[in-house]
């Protein structure tokens, strides 16, 4: 696939996704109009949609010709939705304290802080609801050999994991303590660096490779293998991010860079060198996809996808 190829076709599955999102848009309606104004505001912000994609490709490799887009829907919106709610809550004055997203006013920036949170909260909630009500109206799938045999359970178990205090919410409490950090032995740091990174960063990405696959017929063992590759993709992406921060500007990144230094972050780069973070970056892409070539899905979509958001220059 060439590359202008790919990106034709990169951009086909962002439409894609967007008319998905835009059908489970709740009404603006009622005494709550104005923050699921900020909701629906914040949710179609644009943006690489790189979550849903990873795990509806992910299910498309699995399912084969059983694919059913029903089935995956629900919980591409709901995905979309808790990476959507952490950015707002990322964004916040008591945060990051960010003016700009995807090229656009933050939601606290047009609604204020508190309508801003409460659209975090919102999006939060209705992600598992529409999650939920997806598995419950699903059509029957064949057993998992996970620890529950039913395929919606397990999906919605590592949805709800790899987003809260054992995933994303874990790592970001980690992001928050390691600003101005006392720590001062570099094994030290590395190892709060790793967790922040596979958590905050990693869990997501994770969850939609795991997810897709969990619904779309993969056995246990192989979604084990998508956890790792989805791992490294999730490190190798926030490295990336974090040498963007440097050398990327505002009209690529759509956000403003400098934000790491001006927060006093540990990152990769500002710890091992912008050297050892572009190798780093490098090896771990090489690993996830030598892990989808194991699987079998060598110069898939989702091998490009990889390679294309790692090396990212936005």
């Amino acid at each position: 696939m060439s590359d202008s190829s790919f990106e034709t076709e990169l951009k086909q599955k962002v439409d894609y996704i967007e008319d998905v999102l835009k059908s489970m848009l709740p009404a603006e309606e009622g005494y709550a109009t104005t923050v699921i104004e900020a909701m629906n505001y914040s949710l179609m912000a644009g943006g690489k949609r790189l979550r849903p994609m990873m795990m509806y490709e992910a299910y498309r490799l699995f399912a084969g010709d059983n694919a059913k887009d029903a089935v995956i829907h629900p919980f591409m919106t709901a995905m979309e939705m808790i990476h959507t709610y952490s950015l707002v809550h990322d964004d916040l004055p008591a945060m990051d304290n960010d003016e700009y997203r995807r090229g656009r006013k933050t939601t606290h920036a047009v609604y204020g802080a508190g309508m801003a949170t409460l659209a975090g909260d919102g999006l939060l909630n209705l992600a598992f609801e529409t999650a939920i009500n997806g598995a419950a109206s699903g059509e029957v799938l064949p057993e998992y050999d996970g620890e529950t045999t039913n395929r919606y359970i397990a999906a919605l178990k590592v949805l709800s994991s790899k987003a809260g205090i054992y995933g994303m919410v874990g790592g970001q409490c980690a992001d928050i303590m390691a600003e101005n950090t006392s720590i001062t032995d570099k094994d030290e740091l590395g190892k709060l660096l790793g967790y922040i990174d596979d958590n905050k960063t990693g869990a997501l990405i994770e969850s939609s490779l795991m997810v897709g696959a969990i619904l779309g017929g993969a056995d246990a063992s192989q979604v084990k293998s998508l956890e790792r590759a989805g791992r490294n993709v999730g490190v190798a992406f926030q490295i990336q991010d974090d040498i963007l921060d440097i050398v990327g500007n505002l009209e690529e990144l759509g956000k403003p860079i400098g934000s790491d230094e001006k927060n006093q972050k540990t990152t990769y780069v500002s710890l091992y060198g912008m050297e050892a973070a572009t190798a780093k970056v490098k090896e771990l892409s090489d690993e996830a996809s030598d892990i989808l070539k194991e699987l079998g899905f060598e110069d898939s979509f989702l091998d490009k996808l990889f390679q294309y958001l790692i090396y990212r220059r936005k």
